[in-house]
């Protein structure tokens, strides 16, 4: 690979002599990192261990300069001309959280979100409507997860007050048109918030372009750490919040009996930050924009292309979302016939060394409401590969193979197995030799209600 995105800058790739090589093909949930988001979060640690903005020796002044850079970045990266928006948190949770808890919400109004939320864009808004009195509005989108404008106008009720959706689906990679939803819930004085999670590792939103009011993402899906998550605001939106958390860096001067809050973004970050790993989702966004997103795009795009064309016209996967990969381009979502989601994720990790995401991926309304235990989930990203995409076919045709005709689920096949088979340099794997066999994954692999409900990041 070229100008960066090589797998030997990801040391989690590294191959390890008594393993497999790792396929790892779950970047909708967590990219990996590379090598300079390392040094850059050791940097700090080792070279100017201070606290941003409190005092006025070398260190703090160093880290305050690092950590306003790294505001600025995400602000160019974003599309946000003014910096003043970019409020860092812990995630894209906590972001939608201050949105939704920080709206002084009058009892009745809605917030419109689509039948295929993330549980981070779904249960806030039931908590609220229990406490707060709040409605929801729910948008259906169609059964391939195509947007319906006219859908869109229909739930569009004078009481929306804010518009809540995904940009891009961590179920199938399909994109929303932010855009012209932007406009519409604008013309009818709606507020908009977009879960960006899924779509920022692979393209700029341009949110003062579009207009978007609030952009949520988390670093950890776009080569940075866990434990960092942005909030982009309007900053004259931003104003009106309520902070979820106040004291330390929020507060302009206080006395035993009132206080001043200061203005955005510093209102909403209160106490000591996640220095180490700001700075070390800076360093992600200056490798992944050093990659070039055209790249990113265009690799992602070959490899699910190899993929959906090898599986074409194959009646034993079927493929969830959009039929063309370019509509999907980072994701290749899929059932297998017969065959248990999560004793198909074990059987391709320890028999192959292919890493996939198996459940509900965060999105049990969806399931649940079309009776459905779950599918497999590959998504791509810069350091994948044709080498991963041909592991990846391998590892389920040989799956299929070894099921045959028979067709055992994971939560029926009681004693039923499958002829056992030693992986090439590898000890003896459950999921290698009895992966139709059971529904739940060894208690070594996941703790009880993890992997069997899907639960965890999107």
């Amino acid at each position: 690979m070229s100008r960066g995105g090589r797998p030997a800058d990801f040391p989690a790739l590294a191959r390890d002599r008594d393993r497999l090589p790792p396929v790892y093909l779950d970047s909708a949930c967590m990219s990996l990192v590379p090598r300079p988001v390392l040094r850059a979060m050791e940097e700090y640690y080792r070279d100017y261990p201070g606290c941003a903005g409190r005092s006025l020796h070398r260190f703090s002044e160093e880290v305050s300069r690092r950590f306003e850079g790294a505001r600025r970045a995400f602000a160019r990266y974003l599309g946000r001309s003014d910096p003043r928006g970019i409020v860092f948190l812990r995630n894209a949770t906590e972001a939608i959280h201050q949105v939704g808890e920080g709206l002084r919400w009058k009892r009745g109004e809605r917030v419109l979100i689509s039948d295929r939320e993330h549980n981070s864009n779904l249960i806030l808004w039931q908590r609220l409507a229990r406490e707060r009195g709040i409605r929801i509005e729910v948008l259906p989108l169609r059964e391939d997860g195509a947007f319906d404008p006219e859908e869109l106008e229909r739930h569009l009720v004078p009481s929306v007050r804010l518009v809540s959706l995904f940009h891009t689906s961590n179920l199938d990679g399909r994109s929303l048109p932010v855009r012209e939803i932007t406009e519409r819930a604008h013309d009818r004085g709606a507020l908009v918030l977009i879960d960006g999670c899924q779509a920022a590792p692979h393209e700029r939103p341009e949110l003062d372009r579009i207009g978007i009011d609030f952009y949520a993402l988390s670093a950890h899906k776009m080569l940075g750490p866990s434990g960092v998550g942005v909030l982009a605001g309007r900053p004259e939106v931003l104003e009106d919040l309520r902070p979820l958390v106040v004291g330390g860096e929020t507060v302009e001067w206080s006395t035993l009996t009132d206080h001043a809050l200061r203005p955005a973004p510093h209102r909403f970050e209160a106490g000591l930050q996640n220095y180490a790993g700001v700075l070390g989702a800076h360093a992600g966004l200056d490798y992944l924009e050093a990659v070039g997103l055209d790249e990113v795009r265009a690799r992602e795009l070959r490899v699910n292309r190899r993929v959906s064309a090898a599986f074409a016209g194959d009646p034993r996967v079927r493929r969830w979302g959009p039929e063309d990969p370019q509509d999907r381009p980072s994701i290749f979502a899929f059932s297998l016939e017969g065959v248990d989601p999560h004793d198909a994720a074990i059987f391709l990790d320890e028999g192959h060394g292919v890493m996939v995401r198996s459940g509900m991926h965060c999105v049990h309304s969806f399931y649940a409401a079309r009776g459905l235990p779950g599918n497999l989930r590959a998504s791509f990203y810069l350091y994948n590969g044709a080498d991963d995409a041909d592991a990846l076919v391998r590892g389920v045709r040989e799956l299929l193979e070894r099921v045959g005709d028979r067709r055992i689920s994971g939560t029926s096949a009681g004693t039923a197995a499958l002829p056992s088979r030693r992986a090439s340099g590898r000890p003896h794997a459950a999921g290698s030799t009895g992966v139709a066999a059971r529904s739940a994954p060894p208690p070594r692999r996941a703790a009880p209600g993890r992997a069997a409900s899907g639960a965890g990041s999107g």
